[in-house]
């Protein structure tokens, strides 16, 4: 199972990235998809996540800014971020999060800075 991310970079305060993360095809058809991040000393904590059926739930600090979404024809997921603030900088990491008995994946880490 392979989890591909994307769309990191450096913009400035109040500015836009959009993150993708293709999955393989089995796996994203039954899973639960997310968007984690890190910062520097902090641990890796839930952005935002949506289901087979796209029900969508956010973490507060990212709510009203940030959308979650699924292309199911192109196994993608995908973060649009807005509004970006400085302590919104970390690495964001894509998550599959597929039902029993099947594993948690995670795909590698693409990074996020937000300058103020």
């Amino acid at each position: 199972v392979q989890l591909q991310a994307s769309g990191g970079g450096l913009v400035q305060a109040g500015g836009s990235l959009r993150l993708s993360c293709v999955a393989s095809r089995e796996i994203f058809a039954i899973s639960v998809m997310g968007w984690y991040r890190q910062a520097p000393g902090k641990q890796r904590e839930l952005v935002a996540r949506i289901t087979t059926r796209s029900t969508t739930n956010y973490a507060d600090p990212v709510k009203g800014r940030f959308t979650i979404s699924r292309d199911n024809a192109k196994n993608t997921v995908y973060l649009q971020m807005n509004s970006l603030k400085p302590e919104d900088t970390a690495v964001y990491y894509c998550n599959a999060d597929p039902p029993s008995p099947f594993n948690n994946y995670w795909g590698q880490g693409t990074q996020v800075t937000v300058s103020s």
